[in-house]
């Protein structure tokens, strides 16, 4: 008989949101987290630049609002900015509590005070952050508290397939009753209930060749929420980092924002800086306009990549300020107190998600989304840098408060039926998931990137209807593995990504489109609807 697992609340994910989530809920209730590799297996872990937040005198609330309505590109909704915003500070307070070390400064009075950094968007300092690898600190510290909490357990190398819901079962409403989940360590697929859902399963940037985010990030929690029922809002914005490194031996190496907030200059092939033609605000432009000018340049001269110089600054400030990003180049032979960096655009962040509410409750009762999976309104067009580690603690901590004032109305007393294997085989064709996969990425990078027309998204919608088609077949016929389980989920939010970038006939913050290049005066969400089939 398959295992079954009972829990109060199941959190798919083992990032920032989902951690802070499950040490938030730990006092009140038995959680489950599920990673789909080890506990650092989540882009949280990756993070270099930082956290925003209002810290200090010189700064202010409405100018962080402000300053992410601007990057926003019109489309945020206000009041989800003013939550996520006013709510940054204790946030940041209960993270320094939880024991993150944040970068400390003293002046000339002995006066010691936090260190903040300014980035691309932002007005102010007002970026915390631990060196240049904020998300290893913050991952680090969230990963000891949950291990010392007698009521979170932990499972690591666990890939959900699907949401297990009332509706899916025949039964009145549509309720989410827990998941089924592979457990990669012996291919057995385990059924865990819960009371509660959280996904905090991070972007879909592996839908796309070129991609700072690790192996993880394929969409799991956006699919499952759509297959569930849930409706998603702007998927047509990816956001595309301007500076990743450029170099065969680098594997999604992103050099953080903060190189350019601490005076880094952006270079052709001869030298010769360029931001200045694109943007008054030069390499601090938000970064839909950085990404597009690298984008322009590279195409205009025929370029493989372009650079990031800060070699101008003193040596000891560079390996202070940036020692990761310092000691990686070093590796590669590249000093970068000495030389520019090469560099090249790469996808970053899906600033569209799961539909949800200042709680991350979903169209699915009981199922929330928080993090990067989840579509708030806090980005709009565009994500502010640094202000996605702020989402991630805001909403869990807005879920958690949520969810525990319903855990004693709520049972879950249904028996859900085990995961069914009967009808399916061993594969002996992986080549087919292997080259779906590869092809699915090539053609999201060429027609669904940082500059699209009509012709290009209409080529992909055609594509990834066919691969789906392929991809259901295999699903159906042999049993699931992680690589089944990732081009399912990455072929659907593919999808999801080119038809809403088909209906927005505009340019706006990342979606630009060279058939419509104006932006039109009243902007408005995109929403895909899974009760409302695609017309075609």
């Amino acid at each position: 008989m398959a295992k079954r697992i009972e829990h109060d609340i199941l959190i798919i994910g083992s990032g920032a949101a989902g951690l802070s989530a499950a040490i938030h809920l730990a006092p009140n209730a038995k959680v489950g987290v599920l990673s789909k590799g080890p506990l650092t297996a989540a882009s949280t872990y990756y993070a270099q630049g930082g956290v925003a937040a209002v810290l200090n005198e010189h700064d202010s609330i409405d100018s962080h609002i402000q300053d992410t309505l601007v990057a926003g590109g019109g489309l945020c909704r206000e009041p989800a900015v003013r939550f996520t915003v006013e709510n940054g500070p204790e946030a940041i307070q209960w993270l320094i509590e939880q024991g993150v070390r944040f970068d400390q400064e003293t002046d000339s009075t002995g006066h010691t005070e936090y260190h903040l950094t300014k980035e691309g968007g932002h007005s102010h300092r007002r970026v915390i952050h631990a060196a240049d690898a904020t998300g290893l600190a913050i991952s680090k510290t969230l990963i000891k508290g949950a291990k010392s909490l007698e009521n979170i357990s932990l499972y690591e190398s666990h890939v959900a397939i699907d949401l297990v819901t009332t509706r899916k079962l025949g039964l009145e409403g549509n309720h989410v009753l827990g998941a089924y989940v592979l457990n990669l360590a012996d291919g057995t697929v385990e059924t865990h209930c819960a009371k509660f859902v959280i996904l905090a399963t991070g972007g879909a940037s592996k839908s796309y060749l070129y991609t700072s985010n690790p192996d993880v990030a394929t969409g799991d929690g956006i699919a499952m929420a759509w297959r569930a029922g849930c409706r998603v809002a702007n998927m047509e914005f990816n956001q595309f980092h301007p500076t990743c490194l450029y170099h065969p031996d680098a594997r999604s190496f992103l050099i953080t924002e903060a190189v350019r907030g601490e005076g880094g200059y952006l270079r052709l092939p001869n030298g010769q800086r360029f931001m200045d033609k694109f943007d008054e605000r030069g390499e601090l432009a938000p970064r839909d306009i950085v990404a597009r000018a690298i984008d322009h340049e590279m195409k205009r001269l025929g370029v493989d990549c372009l650079y990031l110089d800060i070699s101008h600054k003193p040596e000891d400030f560079i390996q202070d300020h940036f020692p990761t990003v310092y000691e990686k180049c070093l590796t590669l032979g590249i000093d970068i107190t000495k030389e520019p960096i090469p560099i090249v655009p790469a996808a970053h962040y899906t600033c569209g998600g799961v539909l949800t509410n200042l709680q991350g409750k979903t169209d699915v009762d009981g199922l929330y989304a928080i993090g990067e999976t989840a579509s708030t309104g806090l980005h709009g067009a565009n994500r502010m840098a640094s202000n996605s580690l702020l989402e991630c603690l805001v909403f869990a901590i807005s879920a958690s408060n949520d969810i525990r004032t319903k855990l004693s109305h709520r049972v879950c007393d249904l028996e859900l039926p085990d995961w069914d294997e009967t009808q399916v085989t061993d594969s002996d064709e992986d080549v087919v998931i292997s080259h779906n996969w590869d092809e699915l990425r090539r053609f999201m990078w060429d027609y669904v990137g940082i500059v699209r027309t009509d012709k290009r998204l209409l080529r992909a919608k055609h594509r990834v209807k066919m691969l789906r088609k392929e991809i259901l077949e295999f699903y159906s016929n042999y049993k699931v593995s992680n690589d089944l389980i990732e081009l399912r989920n990455l072929a659907l939010v593919s999808e999801l990504i080119i038809r809403s970038a088909l209906k927005r006939k505009e340019s706006r913050g990342l979606h630009f489109t060279l058939d419509y290049p104006e932006q039109l005066e009243k902007a408005s969400d995109t929403v895909l609807d899974p009760q409302q089939p695609f017309k075609d």
